[in-house]
């Protein structure tokens, strides 16, 4: 190949972009709009507000009276990687026989983090609903790595099965 078909071929490709640069600039000019300009037709719709005030607020208590035992055992499934409920099985998190009422971080054999075992308290129901909620929110610093529960009535059925467990 010499030098007049090297520079041909590089004058070939320079000027087929140049004419696809001159294009998508033409088409840009034709077809680029300023702006939306009014709508020819409005749909009203409801705001989200009023539908805030609508809702009634259900006491934790009356959820816990409502809570399913069977769906609970249904949603334990995901807990059920990491947790038994054989009282002293601990698995990678300690068994949870018995935890409704149980100290907090007071599972036997079982090797709690720091921030976990400083918690104290008990696992009453609303302890659990806030924890099941986001553990690593309600416990900053804590080991457990699960995401949460984010429907109140998934942790409520779980705390209900927890409870039936140990009679």
């Amino acid at each position: 190949m010499d030098m007049m078909t090297a520079t041909k071929t590089v004058a070939a490709l320079c000027g087929a972009l140049l004419v696809f640069l001159l294009g998508k600039w033409m088409a840009e000019t034709i077809y680029h709009v300023d702006g939306h300009g009014q709508q020819a037709y409005v749909i009203e719709v409801e705001s989200a507000d009023d539908d805030e005030g609508e809702t009634e607020e259900v006491s934790f208590a009356e959820l816990m009276a409502a809570a399913d035992v069977e769906k609970g055992a249904k949603v334990f499934k995901k807990c059920s990687a990491c947790h038994k409920l054989e009282e002293g099985a601990n698995g990678t998190g300690p068994y949870l026989y018995g935890v409704v009422g149980r100290p907090i971080a007071s599972a036997n054999g079982f090797g709690y983090s720091g921030p976990m075992a400083a918690h104290g308290g008990d696992w009453t129901p609303e302890e659990l609903d806030a924890f099941l909620l986001k553990p690593s929110a309600y416990i900053p610093g804590t080991s457990m790595s699960f995401a949460g529960l984010k429907k109140v009535q998934d942790r409520v059925n779980v705390i209900a099965y927890l409870d039936s467990l140990d009679d």
